[in-house]
C-alpha cells in the first residue's frame, strides 16, 4: 500500500494541474521539482492533465474521452533549477499505467485524429 501511495502521489505531482497554463511551464516544473528520475537533469518532456486527480483515476489504461493537456518540452540542456521549457496546449486522449487501480505512470497523449489508428 505504501509503494502504491508513493507512486500515485508522484503521478499527481508530475501530471495533474487543473489550473495549469502554457505560460507556467518553467515555474511549475521548478516548484514541483520535476526532474529526470533521481537526477538533477531537467526533464525532457512533461505533460500536465488539466482535470482533477479524481477524473484521471477513472482512466484504466486508455482514456475513452480526450482531456485538455499542457505539454512542457525542454529548450535548454541545463541542470535543475535552471530548466527552460517550450510549451503547447491541446486536447488529447491519454494512456496511463495503473497499480492496483491507481494511476502511476503517464505513458502518452494521442491526437484525436490518430487515436483509432494508434490503439
Amino acid at each position: 500500500p505504501h509503494v502504491k501511495r508513493q507512486c500515485y502521489k508522484k503521478f499527481i505531482n508530475q501530471h495533474i494541474n487543473q489550473g495549469m497554463s502554457q505560460t507556467r511551464c518553467d515555474n511549475v516544473m521548478r516548484t514541483r521539482q520535476i526532474t529526470e528520475s533521481t537526477s538533477n537533469q531537467c526533464k525532457e518532456t512533461n505533460t500536465f492533465i488539466l482535470v482533477s486527480a479524481k477524473e484521471v483515476k477513472k482512466v484504466r489504461g486508455k482514456s475513452l474521452q480526450p482531456f485538455p493537456v499542457v505539454n512542457c518540452k525542454q529548450r535548454n540542456k541545463r541542470l535543475y533549477p535552471h530548466c527552460e521549457y517550450g510549451r503547447s496546449s491541446a486536447t488529447r486522449y491519454i494512456v496511463i499505467s495503473c497499480e492496483q487501480s491507481f494511476p502511476c505512470t503517464f505513458k502518452v497523449n494521442i491526437d484525436h485524429a490518430m487515436f483509432p489508428a494508434v490503439i
